[in-house]
């Protein structure tokens, strides 16, 4: 049981180091590209991973800053995507 646990464990990483990485740059070249909504849009589906991973580097290292600013930055992307998306 704890065998297949350390597996998910991995795979949840795996994607984490491979897709945060990828839609944080993402968000900051469409924003340079004078496309902030899709910017925002890319940035807060990358905080999904920032979420997952501050949150292991809290509760391992406890790194609680990386975590409350990972909460912080996500509420001021969904007040961004608010700001470009719908109204």
């Amino acid at each position: 049981m704890e065998k297949v646990k350390s597996d998910k464990r991995k795979l949840y990483d795996q994607i984490a180091n491979i897709c945060l990485p990828i839609f944080t740059i993402l968000g900051f070249l469409l924003t340079s590209l004078k496309l902030p909504q899709w910017g925002l849009a890319s940035n807060l589906f990358s905080e999904i991973f920032w979420l997952y991973s501050s949150y292991r580097a809290w509760k391992q290292a406890d790194q609680i800053g990386i975590f409350v600013t990972t909460l912080i930055i996500t509420v001021i992307l969904i007040g961004g995507i608010v700001n470009y998306w719908l109204l």
